[in-house]
């Protein structure tokens, strides 16, 4: 077998990008030089030939993948995979932590005027993006980042593919001041302590008074 042939085979059993380093893996005898060779030529058959598939650089690796014109033919079948759809809502948060990444919740929200907690374990979840790191305010604050399966899932080589700024609006919104985000940082702890079950003590004691009420009332 020749090295493109190889190179083909180990792409084509793969469900992900890989790197030239993890294709020469397949045989002592590869080098990365090599696999890169063997790449270059696999590409230029696959568009001399118009094949329907494409071998395609992403995610700081490489795939093939169906060329994107017959999307509308493997849509008939349910058997073909295909991603889910991302929300209005998760696609506002994913832009805002693409463009701004690292960046904490609160500064989300703040740019996005609303609520993001769910949004956010939505696209943990789907492993579009992950925490990265922790800020240095008040309280530590966890901080978000994009995944290796964002660039997978949008089709970018590498974050540097990212649509320019001015083509999203919303990420250009001024950032949050840091007196304001330290001080919307209690609200953050108390937010989490919602999310665990915990009430605030305001709260409690409304509950308490009512409940006074009710008795009393009856």
């Amino acid at each position: 077998m020749n090295t493109p042939q190889i190179v083909e085979a180990v792409l084509f059993a793969s469900d992900a990008p890989l790197t030239p380093d993890e294709i020469a893996r397949a045989d002592e005898r590869l080098d990365e030089d090599q696999v890169e060779e063997a790449l270059q030529i696999l590409k230029a058959e696959y568009d001399d030939a118009h094949r329907a598939f494409h071998l395609t650089e992403i995610a700081e690796g490489y795939q093939i993948l169906t060329r994107p014109e017959f999307a509308p033919y493997l849509e008939r079948f349910d058997n073909v995979h295909r991603p889910n759809r991302l929300s209005g809502p998760s696609l506002e948060t994913l832009a805002i932590i693409a463009y701004r990444q690292p960046i904490g919740r609160i500064e989300i929200e703040y740019i996005r005027g609303v609520n993001s907690s769910g949004v956010i374990r939505t696209l943990q979840d789907r492993s579009l993006i992950d925490i990265v790191g922790r800020g240095n305010g008040l309280g530590r604050p966890l901080l978000y980042g994009t995944t290796q399966r964002f660039q997978e899932h949008f089709g970018f080589g590498s974050l540097d593919d990212l649509p320019r700024p001015d083509e999203l609006p919303i990420i250009l919104k001024d950032r949050m001041p840091l007196q304001e985000s330290e001080r919307s940082s209690d609200q953050e702890k108390i937010s989490e302590k919602q999310g665990l079950g915990e009430r605030p003590a305001d709260e409690e004691a409304d509950n308490h008074v009512n409940e006074a009420s009710q008795d009393s009332g009856a």
